[in-house]
């Protein structure tokens, strides 16, 4: 029985697993931004150049397509992590959780000694002068780090190389400035005021867990098969002694470590709770206690089927199967997207005049072309029509265009050939013009049609 105890008190907790996903977490958030494929970023979604960049390929607006998609990836990962897992993604990588641990646990527990880790339900008493002066370090120290996670943000929205050239001018930038501010300023409040409640009452996941839920879902469950029932089936608490347990064996303590360490302030005893967000912090609590008494916890990271009716939790089921097509559906789609990115955007417009009739019966139109170099290097542009011999190109000359440059072009596009006999009405013919580039004809390449006007042939005699 001693090594049991031994091996039972000596198991990992769940906290320490968590603080090396934190700072997993933490490391990858600040070093993305950072991170460049041959000048592009990894994950980038800037408004001023108005380009997306993933995975070191840049897109600009009109390319955008991949966002719904991407949108998708996020909300059904999450979504399936939660059927799997229950609320994984709050406890071991949502940036609020980790927030308050960093406040809470390291500044105010581990570095001021203001409150115990395993007591997150007492308030130290602010009424000592003492106590107060060490909130107010503790609430400077949050403040920078808070700035830091401000600056964060914004480097995934405006780049750092940008970001760190603007501060230079600061008063050219304050709009930049005080987006920073102003979240950082939202961190400390959320951090300090708000604390959990944001998880509680304006975080919308919570609302949504217990649709995703069911009894093979892994969360913190307390056997109510071995412990007993401190509530009633109107969730009203029964048991506050370990002497008012009905059975003898039933074996919760009634010490009420998995309370007192909530920091959600929740009774686990109770059930599940949209409060809840998995951080096994209870789980920690009663595997201490009961590791002394030689026994397994009460409460356990498992499923409903697992801890109540003894029925092995099925990872792979319906759900988690159409879970993972949806997933590999978006993905796949995601990387057929992105091999079709165009490393030119052309639009072509017609001018207001429908049509010129010349010397000899030509007949030409205008068109006003808007170029854009999307690639990370200069091309010099052609133009030529595909589909249609008898129209041709009248007016336009090759002509270089620097990366992420913006070029509009007049274009006369122009015929000698008959190419409708209509007396009532002037014709349109779709033509196609291929844009290219004169050094990489079939990397940098599009296709446009555009409508050439053709007039009737009573003007034609004229």
């Amino acid at each position: 029985m001693a090594t049991e105890n031994v091996q039972i008190a000596k198991k990992s907790p769940y906290r320490f697993k968590r603080y090396y996903i934190y700072l997993v977490v933490t490391i990858m958030s600040l070093s993305i931004p950072f991170i460049r494929i041959d000048g592009n970023h990894v994950f980038l979604l800037s408004f001023d150049k108005k380009q997306l960049h993933l995975m070191g390929i840049a897109f600009d607006m009109q390319e955008l397509y991949m966002m719904p998609f991407l949108l998708m990836l996020l909300f059904l990962g999450i979504f399936a992590v939660t059927a799997i897992g229950g609320r994984a993604w709050c406890g071991w990588a949502c940036p609020q959780t980790i927030f308050r641990v960093v406040y809470r646990d390291l500044i105010e527990s581990t570095l001021l000694k203001l409150r115990r880790i395993k007591n997150k339900q007492k308030e130290p008493d602010y009424s000592k002068a003492e106590n107060a002066s060490k909130k107010i370090v503790g609430i400077i120290l949050w403040a920078i780090l808070a700035l830091i996670a401000a600056a964060d943000f914004m480097w995934y929205f405006v780049p750092p190389e940008d970001f760190f050239a603007y501060l230079q001018n600061p008063t050219e930038h304050m709009f930049l400035i005080g987006m920073v501010l102003c979240i950082a300023a939202f961190l400390v409040y959320d951090v300090v005021k708000l604390k959990e409640d944001f998880c509680v009452y304006v975080c919308p996941y919570s609302r949504v867990q217990s649709v995703l839920y069911d009894d093979n879902t892994l969360q913190a469950i307390y056997s109510t098969n071995r412990g007993g029932n401190i509530y009633n089936e109107n969730r009203e608490k029964i048991i506050f002694k370990e002497k008012d347990l009905p059975d003898p064996a039933n074996e919760c303590t009634t010490c009420e470590s998995c309370v007192t360490v909530c920091p959600t302030h929740i009774d686990i005893r109770k059930g599940l709770q949209l409060e809840c967000i998995n951080c096994l912090e209870c789980v920690d609590a009663c595997t201490s206690v009961m590791g002394k008494l030689g026994k397994e916890s009460l409460v356990q990271w498992t499923s409903t089927n697992n801890i109540k009716n003894n029925i092995p939790t099925k990872v792979i089921r319906k759900s988690t199967i159409l879970y993972s097509v949806a997933l590999l559906v978006i993905v796949g789609l995601l990387f057929i997207m992105g091999g079709k990115k165009e490393y030119m955007l052309l639009n072509v417009n017609k001018t207001t005049q429908l049509y010129h009739i010349k010397e000899n019966g030509l007949v030409t139109n205008n068109f006003l072309f808007l170029f854009q170099n999307t690639d990370a290097k200069k091309h010099k542009y052609a133009l030529e029509i595909v589909d249609n011999k008898d129209v041709f190109i009248k007016s336009f000359n090759p002509f270089d265009l620097s990366a992420g440059k913006l070029a509009k072009k007049v274009v006369i596009l122009g015929t000698n050939k008959k190419l409708v006999d209509d007396a009532t009405k002037d014709t349109p013919i779709t033509v196609t013009i291929r844009a290219f580039a004169v050094d990489e004809p079939d990397r940098v390449q599009v296709f446009r049609k555009a409508v050439f006007i053709f007039p009737r042939s009573d003007k034609l005699k004229q």
